[in-house]
This record gives structure tokens, sequence and C-alpha cells, in this order.
């Protein structure tokens, strides 16, 4: 019961950060200049690890608690 309720939360956790970091990345781009020189890569570095993480969470939470 608990434990579900955490996985849940966790999920979603994690795929609202990997959704604020592609805003934030594509804000970035498109806003050009120095800034988009300095951060527009490494936004999106991080946004395709966060979706690795979140991805491997999903899919382990689905393999180990299916009913």
């Amino acid at each position: 019961m608990i434990s579900e309720i955490i996985l849940k939360i966790l999920s979603i956790v994690l795929l609202l950060a990997v959704g604020i970091i592609l805003i934030l990345g594509i804000g970035t781009l498109f806003k050009g200049g120095e800034a988009s020189k300095k951060y527009s890569n490494k936004l999106m570095q991080l946004r395709v690890l966060l979706q690795f993480i979140a991805i491997i969470a999903l899919v382990g939470f689905a393999y180990f608690f299916k009913n």
C-alpha cells in the first residue's frame, strides 16, 4: 500500500523533472545568444540522463511490482 504510493509519487516526480528540463532547454535554445551557447547543450544532456533514469525506474517498477 505505502510502497505503491511512494512509487507513484517517485514516477510522477521523475516525469515532471524530465518535462521541466525539456522546457528549460527548448526555451534556452529559442532565446539564442550567449545563454544558448552556454546552457542549451548541458540542459539537453541533463534531459537525456533524466529520461534514462526515469525509463529504468519505470521498467523496474513494472517488473518488480506486477500483479
